[in-house]
């Protein structure tokens, strides 16, 4: 096991008891390393293994949507476990108090969490960390190369962070872990009654679950399968065009780590697609989500407008008082109801199945920021609609995305105009000599 991932948060007193992975961000049983990491602890120490999740009722805007796709999978994660001999508890509640609450009850030795970098789930592990007095460990399980190894500072670009991840890719590609059956019994008592805990949970209902994508890691292989069989040789060439499923559909497994990037990574390596869609596919699942991570993990401000280059903000603050030909509230955006039907077919995209195109979100993003009256109010209707629609929202690459199109995040300044300075613009007339937008239109309005 490569403990080079692991980094210590904080040390604590030797003592027996349990021991326990704190499961946040990476809701999967295989080809966990952090899971791994944990019972490797527990077998030296011949503890019992626990694996906890602690249930925030209220998450970064998160509706029924987001949590019933995300509480199928832990359903799969718990019989998963107690096929290797693992107990799963879901705890209720806010998570800085109640991991540190089981913990404490439960005699626990040491605990195992892993990474994310948004400001959330980083106050619920400080919470953690203050509260208890045992060692606490955190495994970047999400990215291929630790978020905190691949660079000690955020990054200006994919071009100067794509060299630093490729030099330590050699030292994290081992193996995927295997988990073994449990030898150190713990009983905790009975499981989690789902369909109860979906009933009764007290989150938004308005913004229903979908029913096109199946959750869970068992969703995840056969969507990896089905994308490396049909869609990755030609990936290089569709990638971009709405009107083709040539997307992989895997941003909601990776979002709630019910499949592992690194298993995603190896096998597009192995597959034998054509080498330069290979390359393409590869450069946004490593060099383009990881970077994602590192703008978030250095950046604290990655929501707002203080986020963005200093070259950005001036040139933006210049053209603040340039007139806006049309301007729409929030409401008018989220219901569709603008003069560019274009927009209003990847909005309804969004709402209706949860996952817009990737090049339609870029157009979706910078038309916000040309239709309302400040790049503050565009980006946060931008994260508002994301978060409560995508089912890949609230995340690194969420976040980076809209900034990208918002405030030229890790991209270059380009020619001036209006409202957006030297901000890349995008527009209805080039998206239409790249595909068939009526097309597009047309698909999405068969969605009903």
């Amino acid at each position: 096991m490569n403990l080079d991932r692991l980094r210590i948060l904080k040390e604590g007193r030797d003592k027996e008891g349990p021991v326990v992975y704190w499961m946040s961000r990476d809701q999967r049983v295989r080809d966990n390393r952090a899971l791994a990491i944990a019972q490797e602890m527990a077998l030296e120490s011949r503890s019992p293994l626990g694996v906890v999740f602690s249930l925030a009722e209220e998450f970064l805007g998160a509706a029924v949507r987001q949590y019933g796709f995300m509480l199928r999978g832990l359903q799969e994660v718990e019989r998963d476990l107690l096929e290797v001999g693992i107990p799963f508890l879901l705890l209720r509640g806010d998570p800085g108090e109640e991991v540190s609450k089981f913990a404490e009850e439960n005699g626990v030795c040491a605990l195992i969490t892993d990474f994310s970098p948004l400001k959330a789930k980083r106050s619920w592990t400080g919470d953690v960390v203050d509260r208890l007095e045992i060692p606490i460990y955190e495994v970047d399980a999400h990215n291929i190369v630790p978020c905190w190894r691949a660079s000690p500072k955020q990054e200006y670009a994919a071009r100067t962070f794509r060299p630093k991840l490729k030099r330590l890719l050699p030292q994290f590609c081992g193996e995927l872990p295997d988990i073994r059956v449990h030898p150190h019994p713990w009983d905790h008592g009975g499981g989690v009654d789902w369909d109860r805990l979906l009933r009764d949970l007290n989150v938004d209902r308005s913004v229903p679950e979908v029913d096109w994508i199946k959750p869970g890691e068992m969703g995840a292989a056969t969507a990896l399968n089905r994308f490396l069989r049909g869609k990755l040789s030609s990936y290089d060439r569709d990638r971009n065009d709405p009107t083709i499923d040539g997307q992989s559909n895997l941003s909601p497994y990776l979002h709630f780590g019910m499949i592992s990037a690194a298993r995603v990574a190896l096998e597009v390596y192995r597959s034998g697609a054509d080498p330069v869609s290979r390359a393409a596919f590869l450069e946004e699942l490593v060099v383009r989500r990881e970077l994602s991570d590192n703008f978030c993990l250095y950046n604290r401000r990655y929501d707002s407008f203080d986020a963005f280059p200093d070259w950005a903000k001036v040139t933006l603050n210049a053209h603040r008082g340039d007139p806006r030909e049309r301007l729409y509230d929030q409401k008018e955006l989220e219901r569709g109801e603008t003069h560019d039907d274009l927009w209003n077919a990847a909005q309804k995209e969004m709402v209706l199945r949860g996952k817009m195109h990737g090049y339609m979100r870029m157009y979706w993003a910078k038309k916000i920021l040309e239709w309302t009256e400040s790049p503050q109010e565009a980006l946060r209707i931008a994260i508002y609609l994301n978060d409560r629609y995508e089912l890949d929202g609230r995340d690194p690459s969420g976040y980076t995305g809209i900034a990208w199109s918002i405030g030229a995040v890790h991209d270059r300044a380009w020619g001036e105009r209006e409202i957006f300075g030297k901000v890349r613009y995008m527009s209805y007339k080039g998206a239409k000599s790249k595909f068939d937008v009526g097309s597009y239109i047309d698909r999405v309005a068969s969605l009903g």
